[in-house]
């Protein structure tokens, strides 16, 4: 499936310039129609799935208690 470099940026949820910018830096592949950019929509999929496994392991980490630290002694 083909996406418009406006529905590309509604996906990345970032800016049309910013999607236009990365195809003509190569970073995102595009076909040039003639008139408009075509984003194959399926060169995203590692993207969400990196950005799922980060949301997890943050998840995880915030999620674990905070260990008491043995060194601290109460002076009072």
């Amino acid at each position: 499936m083909y996406l418009s470099v406006k529905e590309t940026a509604e996906l990345l949820s970032i800016s049309e310039i910013k999607v236009e910018n990365l195809i003509l830096q190569n970073q995102i592949r595009a076909i040039y129609d003639g008139k408009d950019y075509l984003i194959n929509k399926e060169q995203f999929n590692t993207h969400f799935k990196q950005v799922e496994k980060y949301k997890k392991f943050v998840e995880e980490v915030w999620s674990e208690p905070i260990p008491e630290d043995l060194d601290i002694k109460d002076e009072d």
